[in-house]
Order: structure tokens, then C-alpha cells, then sequence
């Protein structure tokens, strides 16, 4: 189920950016906006697209979440392999699971290191 779920979003994640997918949704709108006079601008011919929308964009959210979710995932997993082969400290190996506070200290001491880097290159 995983796996074939994966599939659909990938699949879906990759059209729904496409330009000819954009152009799609617009033609869609303008014939909805085309077709408001005749049917009078009712209640339902509202209806019909504010359902659609949100039922489309409900959808899409969870499918775009998943991708985001893999592909951060895959992302760390690389540079997570980098700083273990490199001379890079290891205790930079899954920091994404602290807290806010804990990963704005070690953005901080990272940047404070890097300063004295740069001090050190401009002394020399």
C-alpha cells in the first residue's frame, strides 16, 4: 500500500506542476466564469467550483506533504552520509530531531566558528 501510494504521489506531485496542468485549471475557470450566465449565477454554479477547489486543494496538501516529507527525508540522509565520510563532525548527524532552541544553538556556534574562520583567513 506504501509503495504504491508513493507512486501516486509522485506521479501526481510531478504533473500538478506542469505548465500544461496550469493552463488546464485555468481553462477550467474560464469556461466555469463563461458558463455563470447561464446559469444565472446560481447558488449551485458556485457551488460547483467552490467544491471542486476545495476538494482538490484538501487532496493536494496531503500529497504534496508526503513528497516534502520524503524528499527532506532523502535530503538529510545524504548530507547525513557526507559529514560521516568527511571530516566534518560527526555530532552534526541527525540534528533535525532537536528541539527549536537546541538547533538555534548550533546555527549559532556554527556561525560563530565560521566568523573566526574568516578572522583568521583575513589575519593570514
Amino acid at each position: 500500500m506504501e509503495r504504491h501510494f508513493t507512486r501516486i504521489a509522485n506521479w501526481v506531485a510531478f504533473h500538478a506542476g506542469r505548465p500544461q496542468i496550469f493552463l488546464a485549471c485555468c481553462l477550467v475557470i474560464v469556461v466555469w466564469a463563461a458558463a455563470g450566465p447561464v446559469f444565472g449565477f446560481s447558488d449551485t454554479w458556485q457551488l460547483i467550483i467552490d467544491t471542486s477547489t476545495t476538494i482538490v486543494t484538501f487532496l493536494m496538501v496531503f500529497l504534496i506533504q508526503n513528497t516534502q516529507n520524503r524528499d527532506g527525508a532523502a535530503l538529510q540522509a545524504k548530507l547525513d552520509e557526507l559529514i560521516r565520510v568527511s571530516e566534518a563532525q560527526n555530532r552534526f548527524i541527525g540534528i533535525e530531531h532537536l528541539t527549536e532552541t537546541e538547533l538555534e544553538e548550533v546555527r549559532a556556534k556554527c556561525e560563530k566558528a565560521a566568523q573566526k574562520a574568516a578572522s583568521r583567513l583575513e589575519s593570514s
